[in-house]
């Protein structure tokens, strides 16, 4: 099925401008192709348009014309749509239907009238392919983040469409689920020719496997169409704001000039022996510094245990400690128990055992309000924090609540919208904003207060390179100038190598490490265990026969944090 976008364009009715402006894009049958751009760039509206939730959900004009298969959409209506175009939405919680994880896959199945006996025979097969089979008597809406996004792929996944659409298919996973996730979708393209086209930040994990295309989006318009490896040569992704792969960043500390010719698109087929000599040059002329640790804690979590069901502990004695001013990530796979920690420190969960404390007293004789005084936390899906209409309301919503005087209430609040890049949305209606720029909105809700600990549960989830930069240096500032200590929850590398000065690693329930990120990133079996995977780093300092890994990577780690000081 060929996808025809001819002088497209699109303005959403809450706008004054459009959104998309004069898009042309042919994508032929069986194609893979990735569309990638800042948030606000256009992508997900591009796939709006495409899955026909625009016009039908979404109110807006449109110029131009989109045609699939030869057939304009104008024409095809929205339950046609969706016999046509597959779509795994980047928020989940929208998108279950079904009481239970089984009934969520089977409801394609049921709406063709397959036969009961292949019906479950399929949706067993595809909950296996996800890792889900053991879960298809659990409710979609108790999962966590990566959880939900494997039942929305194995729900498009039973569906016969010729068009698969993957808005954000990553964002929420863990490194190992987002590897397979990859893999899962290369598979069943290669499988059944189905076209594919998948719209992602997490460019270096898409690139996993191969792809036909890149398409590179800015301000509502198309800016490249290229090969993976003509893309990666050219200087676009960092004047867009894409974040570029580790492996790529590292040539480039070490001067090395890359070019399409390369074959940069894969690590693997780089010839790493024409890089060699500079690279090892500049590791070897790269001063490695050590931080010196504060010993005051903040933070003090001891055998804490917790299970939500009396029966399964999703934290079995857990301990571990932020000192005032670090900055520290707790790392694990999907449901390990992450996300809870961060409910128990807020109190909306008491743990079974164990006991948190906060600057030395016992956060159980503490309030969800009296802790909120103190330590901030930015929830993973933003639409689970955000209670207002319009963006300066939301991010003022807590300092009105303290009785902060209106005079300096829009005195700060027009400082952190300048901080958090959201200076020129402060008018705007937050439903006419990204899923990312939402993501900015909570925490610049959260920032105003001024918290003594910030707690972040996936912070780049949905978010670009360009923005989480600018968001992470401006949080790193407040560690660092201010003192403000900070807590990410992450299963984002880039983000914990580049922040993070230390990493408690948490799998099965249970504490696996706690140690310097360098040190933790230098172990592939603890990775593993953790359903995370050893980054480009890690495999381009085995290649070079680097015996210290870990100071490779504290390399990289100081020569990014300098670059962004």
């Amino acid at each position: 099925m060929t996808i025809e976008f001819s002088n497209f364009s699109f303005k959403y009715w809450a706008l004054e401008k459009p959104t998309l402006k004069n898009i042309n894009l042919t994508i032929e049958k069986g194609e893979k192709v990735v569309i990638v751009g800042p948030s606000g760039s256009g992508k997900s509206t591009l796939g709006q348009c495409l899955n026909r939730l625009i016009p039908f959900a979404v109110k807006g004009d449109i110029t131009g014309h989109l045609s699939i298969n030869g057939h304009d959409t104008r024409s095809i209506d929205l339950h046609q749509c969706s016999n046509i175009v597959g779509t795994v939405l980047q928020d989940t919680d929208g998108q279950f239907v079904g009481l239970s994880i089984g009934e969520d896959i089977a409801f394609a199945l049921e709406n063709q009238m397959v036969d009961q006996g292949e019906m479950h025979s399929i949706v067993k097969q595809t909950a296996e392919m996800v890792d889900l089979d053991q879960m298809l008597h659990l409710s979609p809406f108790d999962l966590s983040g990566g959880q939900k996004q494997r039942v929305s792929l194995a729900g498009v996944m039973v569906d016969d469409v010729d068009i698969l659409l993957f808005d954000e298919p990553l964002a929420s996973l863990d490194p190992k689920t987002g590897k397979a996730t990859i893999e899962i979708i290369d598979q069943l393209q290669q499988e059944t020719g189905k076209t594919v086209i998948i719209i992602e930040h997490r460019l270096e994990d898409v690139l996993h496997r191969n792809v036909d295309r890149v398409i590179l989006m800015e301000r509502g318009e198309i800016v490249a169409d290229m090969t993976p490896d003509e893309l990666l040569a050219s200087p676009l992704l960092t004047q867009h704001g894409i974040r570029e792969p580790l492996y790529l960043s590292a040539l480039k500390a070490a001067g090395c000039e890359v070019t399409a010719a390369d074959r940069p698109a894969h690590l693997s087929t780089l010839d790493m022996n024409s890089f060699k000599p500079q690279l090892l040059n500049w590791y070897q002329q790269e001063e490695v510094t050590n931080k010196s640790n504060t010993t005051a804690p903040l933070l003090t979590v001891n055998n804490l245990s917790y299970s939500y069901d009396g029966q399964r502990k999703t934290l079995d004695n857990v301990s571990f400690t932020v000192n005032k001013g670090e900055f520290v990530s707790i790392l694990g796979k999907n449901g390990s128990g992450k996300s809870t920690i961060t409910r128990l420190i807020m109190g909306v969960l008491d743990p079974d055992n164990g006991s948190i404390a906060f600057d030395g007293r016992d956060l159980s004789e503490n309030s969800i309000f009296e802790r909120s005084q103190h330590i901030g936390v930015v929830l993973q899906n933003p639409n689970h924090m955000i209670s207002h209409h319009m963006i300066f309301d939301e991010i003022a919503s807590g300092l009105r609540n303290r009785g902060v005087p209106e005079q300096i209430v829009e005195k700060r609040v027009h400082e952190i919208l300048e901080l958090c890049g959201l200076g020129k949305y402060r008018h705007w209606p937050i439903e006419a904003l990204s899923y990312g720029q939402k993501k900015r909105v909570t925490i610049a809700t959260i920032l105003v207060l001024e918290p003594e600990l910030l707690i972040l549960d996936e912070p780049t989830a949905g978010q670009d390179y360009h923005h989480y930069t600018a968001m992470m240096t401006f949080v790193r500032e407040l560690n660092q100038k201010l003192g403000l200590t900070i807590l990410i929850i992450s299963h984002d590398m880039h983000l914990v190598l580049e922040y993070t000065d230390r990493a408690v690693v948490i799998a099965d329930s249970q504490l696996l490490a706690d140690q310097p990120v360098h040190t933790i990133f230098s172990q592939p079996e603890l990775l593993e265990q953790a359903n995370l995977t050893v980054t480009s780093l890690y495999t381009m300092a085995k290649e070079l026969g680097i015996e210290r890994i870990d100071n490779f990577i504290r390399c990289f780690i100081n020569h990014e944090a300098n670059k962004t000081a």
